[in-house]
């Protein structure tokens, strides 16, 4: 196994074996920025992810006046300037390639009374932000954009805002938390209502800083203007990042392994479900709370994989994950439907398109249709050129099959890895039994 900026090279291999840790999880990193900067005191984060997305949260803070040390060691701390205390920036912001810094970020400035512009690189400004700009319009905040305020660049004027009601047309987890967030700044009390539940870690990080929040069924309540105050939180390991290790030891027979320290959040946890339904031997140890986030030891062995069927309520647990649960269904019996899974279409690529066109030239037998796909799983995967589109989820999966694939796979783009899994590569190496 080798890699260098551009290209990772993977063999086949036997199978994995032993212990590991991931690097903190991307969602939680972002938000304890957002908060700690909103917070009064100082915020002290460990286990910080210091992949490209999160940096770029950290450099739009500093851009708006907050100081924040580090990473040093993993380790962020973060002189809070409370919700009055942001500076108008003199730059534009650069969210690089984060839609969750972009939308995220567009909720507290939409609460700011000063002007600021937002931009992100190339990918980044192809993916919709109405879906964010109009309910925050509905709040009071003007912004001005490409296509109808739909894309990057965006300028935004805030301050003033309104509470809102909002009845959400999609389980997104970055719309809640942009009006969430917005919802800081309003006097009275905003709320988003759901089709199904969403992931709830800006919920969770919200209370743990004193916000004053509710959740009854789908719909989250926020009273504005709240005191938040700065704290100590340990990011725990990401799940997407696991989900990645646990697969490949699940397709792979004879293989164990256990990854320490997994936030296993019941709006995230989808994957688990998934290779339990397939069949996949998967443990939880050592289950404990976190700064309000259930964390575990997962331990996965190697199994004899079958087909199943995912829709519905367990896709916003699992959307993420989908690019590697294709793979574990390409190397499992029979056949593997997706359904339900159309919001893949605006990630950091067309992940359907992607994981349909990449596994196929290794061999599966993929078909994308207009909200998920059909893996006809069993055919043996073979070692093959092939390219990540610059996302780096679409890389790491390719790079778990060809641990399964005859012969040697290439993964083009690979520089992308970093954005949520620094060291990747070098994890997969200490595991691997060749």
């Amino acid at each position: 196994m080798s890699g260098d900026n551009m290209e990772l090279t993977i063999n086949q291999i036997k199978q994995l074996k032993g212990e590991t840790a991931v690097p903190g999880d991307k969602s939680i990193s972002h938000r304890a920025v957002m908060l700690g900067a909103l917070a009064r005191g100082t915020t002290r984060v460990e286990n910080f992810l210091t992949g490209e997305d999160c940096l770029s949260t950290v450099r739009c803070f500093r851009a708006l006046g907050v100081p924040v040390e580090g990473p040093d060691n993993g380790c962020l701390t973060i002189q809070g300037v409370g919700l009055n205390g942001l500076q108008e920036p003199v730059t534009i912001l650069d969210a690089g390639n984060s839609g969750t810094t972009t939308r995220l970020m567009l909720g507290i400035l939409a609460g700011q009374s000063f002007c600021s512009i937002i931009t992100g690189d190339a990918s980044l400004s192809r993916r919709p932000m109405a879906r964010v700009t109009t309910p925050l319009a509905g709040m009071g905040a003007k912004f001005i954009g490409r296509d109808n305020n739909n894309l990057l660049p965006l300028a935004i004027r805030g301050g003033q805002l309104k509470p809102l009601n909002y009845q959400s047309p999609v389980a997104s987890a970055q719309v809640k938390s942009a009006i969430l967030l917005a919802g800081l700044f309003a006097q009275g009390e905003t709320s988003v209502t759901e089709p199904t539940i969403s992931r709830d870690h800006t919920e969770r990080m919200l209370k743990s800083f004193g916000a004053d929040i509710k959740q009854e069924g789908t719909t989250v309540t926020i009273k504005g203007r709240p005191e938040l105050k700065g704290r100590q939180v340990v990011v725990p390991g990401d799940i997407s990042s696991a989900a990645f290790l646990m697969v490949a030891a699940a397709i792979l027979p004879g293989s164990e392994v256990t990854i320490r320290g997994v936030g296993v959040n019941p709006t995230r946890d989808g994957l688990l479900e998934v290779l339990k339904n397939m069949g996949g031997q998967v443990e939880l140890l050592n289950l404990r709370d976190q700064c309000g986030e259930p964390v575990a030891d997962i331990r996965v062995k190697g199994s004899d994989l079958q087909g199943t069927e995912i829709s519905g309520n367990l896709i916003p647990r699992l959307i993420d994950e989908i690019p590697i649960i294709a793979v574990a269904a390409a190397c499992a019996r029979g056949t593997t439907v997706i359904r339900d899974a159309a919001e893949l279409k605006v990630k950091e690529s067309n992940r359907l398109a992607t994981v349909a066109g990449e596994l196929t030239k290794l061999g599966a037998a993929v078909e994308e249709l207009p909200d998920g796909l059909i893996i006809k799983g069993g055919k043996p995967l073979t070692g093959a050129v092939v390219d990540s589109h610059g996302d780096h989820r679409i890389a790491m999966a390719m790079a778990v099959a060809g641990l399964a694939a005859r012969g040697r796979t290439v993964i083009k783009e690979a520089q992308c890895i970093p954005v949520s899994f620094p060291g990747f590569a070098d994890a997969l190496k200490s595991l691997a039994v060749e």
